[in-house]
């Protein structure tokens, strides 16, 4: 069913990986989405490209979304190409993982510009020009739930994501637009096994129950749950995604 016709989706970082999954679920659903990316744009037109032969509607846009600037062109493009936005997924992030005594002054700048003051200005952009009824996901990490050596910044930065996401909630309520996050597990893409070991992979496998990691599919399930209308009751919410593994 296309439950999402007549919907505009911003989907951020959705070249590739879980983003990209995310889009192409909610383009299936009939929204219009815009494929956002920072630097591969072969990535994102190809990601627009599969979404349009499937009977879509979808363009990219770019943008970095470290620079404030930059965030609010992408919601002025968006609305100049399809009038309105609807649902916003702040998808993009980075994820650099070093020991703290390693951790440089440009690692921590870098991965909070991003996770954080990207994801944070997308949401005063969306309180501006989102829709009454509209939807938002954020992306945190269910490493916040777990404690990793080496992953501290990257999973500082999303619990940062964790209480925007419940603060902004009652900011968002008399617009009824909705705010909820997903915290994935480990997920199949190029990204999670970039520099891992066989090893290393088997080991985060066990860590959950089912054996396995998670797939782009599991996670835009769930998204595409939250901004549905069957979920107007569920917001400033954390869903931690991730086959049990913490």
């Amino acid at each position: 069913m296309k439950t999402l016709t007549g919907k505009v989706a911003i989907v951020t970082g959705s070249s590739r990986g879980i983003g990209r999954a995310v889009a192409e679920q909610l383009a299936g659903l009939g929204a219009k989405v815009v494929i956002n990316y920072s630097g591969n744009q072969a990535k994102a037109l190809e990601s627009v490209e599969g979404i349009r032969q499937h009977g879509g509607e979808a363009i990219a846009i770019k943008a970095d979304l470290s620079q404030i600037r930059e965030v609010e062109a992408l919601f002025n493009e968006t609305l100049a190409a399809f009038g309105k936005v609807d649902i916003l997924i702040n998808n993009a992030g980075l994820m650099l993982t070093k020991p703290l005594l390693e951790v440089t002054e440009d690692d921590f700048e870098k991965q909070f510009s991003v996770n954080v003051k990207g994801t944070f200005f997308a949401c005063q952009q969306a309180m501006k020009h989102m829709e009454n009824s509209g939807r938002i996901v954020n992306f945190s990490t269910s490493v916040v739930g777990a404690m990793f050596p080496a992953y501290s910044v990257y999973a500082g930065t999303k619990g940062a994501v964790e209480q925007f996401t419940r603060h902004l909630a009652k900011e968002f309520g008399p617009k009824q637009i909705t705010i909820n996050a997903v915290a994935p597990g480990p997920i199949n893409t190029e990204l999670f096994l970039n520099g891992k070991s066989e090893e290393q992979i088997e080991g985060m496998k066990r860590l959950n129950a089912f054996g396995r990691l998670g797939e782009t599919e599991d996670i835009a399930g769930v998204v595409a749950f939250l901004v549905s209308d069957e979920a107007q009751w569920v917001t400033g919410q954390t869903l931690r995604v991730n086959g049990g593994f913490v």
